[in-house]
């Protein structure tokens, strides 16, 4: 018997909050990863790579289970952990910043949601390269959230950058090349309108 605090126990219920976020249920997910956290901060300490995962899942899974705020909320306090512990460049401290960016705008702001995805952009080019996926993926809500803010000219102009960077990178019939060539057609749209 090894116990509720276990670590292979806590993996286990880990494991089980993921694949139940997995399979459709985000706010079950959402409440087995906040039922595990006490235990992942009182067995491991609250700056362990696991804990801070589980901080990083709940938040995820908060926001899938329609609360950006407190989604962007949960992101905001895990930040300076990420930075502290793993540095302000490393990619799942990146990760977090992304993920506050997209909370932002959900919640409703697209203006700064756009500022902190321009953050963003060019410390994900130098740390992980100009045509990693998680920089295109910026690159691609920075587009994104520009329009929102009211550029459409903005968006399509970025958007117009990274179509090429994307055929080239995934080929032009994988899904997120269709997509930005969508978007970009839909903000060309827009910012002729204008």
């Amino acid at each position: 018997m090894q116990g509720p605090d276990h670590p292979d126990t806590l993996t286990t219920r880990h494991n089980l909050a993921y694949w139940t976020g997995q399979a459709g249920h985000p706010a079950a997910a959402r409440d087995q990863y906040a039922a595990l956290l006490p235990a992942r901060e009182r067995t491991l300490g609250p700056d362990h790579p696991d804990t801070l995962i589980n901080r990083h899942n709940l938040a995820y899974w908060t926001g899938e289970a329609g609360n950006p705020e407190a989604a962007r909320e949960l992101y905001a306090a895990l930040l300076p952990h990420r930075e502290r512990v793993l540095g302000p460049e490393h990619p799942d401290t990146l990760t977090v910043r992304h993920e506050l960016a997209r909370w932002t705008g959900e919640l409703g702001d697209p203006a700064a949601a756009r500022d902190l995805y321009a953050a963003l952009v060019p410390i994900r080019e130098r740390v992980q390269g100009p045509e990693h996926p998680d920089t295109l993926t910026a690159r691609a809500n920075l587009a994104y959230w520009t329009g929102r803010a009211g550029d459409p000219a903005g968006a399509r102009d970025l958007y117009a950058a990274l179509v090429p960077v994307r055929e080239r990178v995934l080929g032009p019939d994988h899904p997120a090349s269709r997509a930005t060539r969508q978007q970009l057609a839909r903000w060309t749209t827009a910012a002729d309108r204008r």
